[in-house]
């Protein structure tokens, strides 16, 4: 099987590329932008099988299709539901929601391989699409949170929190100047809305700033402990199936 992998975040493409191999399937090239794919295919015979992110670097994916006519078949991966449930017409085999689950995704391959895929190239309504997408360009994150003190509502940069941490089924807020604040939201929430450049989710309690790390630190059964520059209420482990896109991460 010719697998291809189209993602801009270079960290999720190899993670999707080590998920495939440990299903035995090899992942023959990696892209990260539309200008990039279009050149490939262009020069390329192209796969059996496309996992294609939706929302790239330098516009949305669809985009390759008015300069391609693509034969092969598509998995499409998102962070965002709205684009993979309000669908497009398209002969994709399925969608997988970011971050991407081992059992989901091998439910996709194994319903590919079952679909026997025909030849048939894609047909996609492009108006149909840009209607269903009002800010389709640009990835937005949060820049600040706030936080209720008293009856006050205090504000905070990004820059300015070293980890979002859960405690208690509460989610918390940590800043610069060592202090916490109970913040109205949850950890899975935080998934779309923090620049993943500048905040990783090491665990299922931490997200934490790059910029807070002081120390990392090799611990138990191959994981790895971080010191941040103030928060030190917790150990912060990184999960041991983790450290590889940690450190993917941290470059």
């Amino acid at each position: 099987m010719n697998v291809l992998i189209i993602e801009d975040e270079k960290p999720a493409a190899r993670r999707l590329s080590r998920m495939l191999d440990d299903l035995d399937i090899k992942v023959n090239t990696m892209l990260h932008s539309v200008s990039e794919s279009i050149e490939w295919f262009t020069n390329n015979e192209h796969p059996d099988l496309i996992f294609l992110d939706i929302q790239l670097s330098d516009g949305l994916s669809f985009e390759i299709f008015d300069t391609i006519t693509i034969k092969s078949s598509i998995i499409f991966t998102t962070a965002y539901d709205e684009y993979a449930l309000k669908a497009f017409k398209l002969n994709s085999i399925d969608y997988l929601l970011k971050p991407i689950d081992d059992e989901e995704l091998e439910a996709a391959v194994t319903k590919y391989k079952n679909q026997l895929p025909s030849t048939q190239s894609l047909k996609v309504d492009f108006e149909d699409i840009k209607k269903l997408l009002i800010n389709p360009m640009d990835r937005v994150y949060k820049k600040r949170f706030t936080a209720r003190v008293g009856q006050h509502l205090k504000i905070f940069s990004v820059e300015d929190i070293e980890c979002f941490y859960s405690e208690n089924k509460g989610t918390y807020l940590h800043t610069t100047d060592n202090r916490n604040y109970l913040i109205d939201t949850t950890l899975e929430s935080l998934e779309d809305e923090l620049n993943p450049q500048q905040f990783y989710r090491v665990n299922r309690k931490f997200y934490i700033n790059i910029n807070a790390i002081k120390d990392i630190i090799s611990y138990t059964n191959s994981r790895l402990q971080i010191k941040l520059h103030h928060f030190n209420e917790q150990e912060i482990i990184v999960a041991r199936e983790r450290v590889k896109d940690f450190k993917e991460w941290l470059e």
